[in-house]
């Protein structure tokens, strides 16, 4: 009974210690009404943008604007919730088809004394094929200009 007890120990552990390294990158940040956070997204010599912003926070549900690469989604996400977060694939999956580098936007509290939403940003990318860099909160940008 014992050494099953040690082997579950052990075999959470181990699995928690391989899902934390499933992110090369997080990053906490907060934003304001309507204004952008954006990310260009390099590999193989394409350029992508991924920039996203939220409109309005009512009813815990905070609706969410975002575009990538001239693809626009909205999405609502709730704090306490199974939909906190959204997946986005930053390249087509082709033969990489299980191993596609992606981020995890997540909601994390929304600060009502300063009106801002504070957000986690997860990326996947287990076989190092972006270069990620954050730009400043300009909704001016684009991916041609950079």
């Amino acid at each position: 009974m014992r050494a099953i007890l040690r082997v579950s120990i052990i075999l959470i552990l181990l699995f928690n210690g391989v899902m934390a390294f499933e992110y090369k990158d997080v990053k906490k940040f907060s934003l304001k009404k309507d204004e952008f956070k954006q990310i260009l997204v390099k590999y193989m010599g394409y350029k992508r943008l991924f920039k996203f912003r939220w409109t309005l926070y009512t009813n815990e549900g905070l609706v969410i604007h975002r575009s990538y690469d001239k693809d626009v989604a909205q999405n609502i996400l709730y704090l306490n919730n199974r939909n906190q977060s959204f997946k986005l694939y930053l390249k087509s999956k082709g033969a990489d088809y299980y191993e596609v580098p992606y981020f995890l936007v997540k909601f994390k509290e929304f600060d009502f004394k300063k009106n801002e939403a504070i957000f986690e940003i997860f990326l996947s990318d287990k076989r190092n094929q972006l270069e990620i860099r954050y730009l400043k909160n300009d909704n001016k940008t684009k991916t041609e200009d950079i």
